[in-house]
């Protein structure tokens, strides 16, 4: 099994998703979170002239009284991506889309969704991960008009991970 399909199918399954999105994603969400209702979500959605997207995975789980979609992309690369926040920005667009048209809406307006890139490159990362970076200033008074999206980077090289005796769970294990 190589590197890549087992990250894959590791995170094919709900506890390793609870436990990245629980210990390595920040947020007073996470108080609202059920975790029990992780759902991975089989969602196919392309754009007119790219390829369908198998390496990322959708889930969504229930915040409450709504639910929240994650949007994870397992990034095995050895190069650090500088259009990630573009591409993430796309494909959001296409997950939502696909909301839309499924009718997975709340109360006529999409649910929330968490863009999630885990890269486990060697090169620190240091690509933006907000697209707004990734423009130009535009001239004054277009500000607004400029897209404002981010993603939260979990880059597994420089993570800060307890020692090997007080390994929390599976997925510091797979990062150590």
């Amino acid at each position: 099994m190589t590197h890549d399909t087992g990250y894959k199918r590791l995170f094919a399954h709900p506890e390793m998703v609870r436990d990245l999105l629980r210990d390595w994603v920040p947020g007073e969400w996470l108080a609202e979170a059920d975790f029990s209702t992780l759902e991975r979500i089989n969602a196919s959605f392309v754009a007119e002239n790219e390829k369908e997207r198998h390496d990322d995975m959708v889930w969504r789980l229930r915040l409450r009284d709504r639910w929240l979609w994650v949007y994870l992309v397992l990034e095995f690369q050895s190069e650090v991506d500088r259009w990630m926040a573009l591409r993430m920005l796309v494909y959001a667009g296409l997950l939502a889309q696909d909301l839309v048209k499924r009718g997975e809406l709340v109360d006529g307006k999409l649910p929330p969704i968490l863009p999630v890139v885990l890269y486990n490159g060697q090169p620190v990362w240091g690509a933006p991960t907000q697209v707004g970076e990734l423009f130009a200033p535009p001239p004054p008074g277009l500000g607004d008009y400029q897209p404002h999206f981010a993603y939260h980077l979990i880059d597994e090289a420089r993570l800060r991970l307890h020692p090997a005796a007080s390994v929390r769970n599976a997925v510091e294990a797979l990062f150590r």
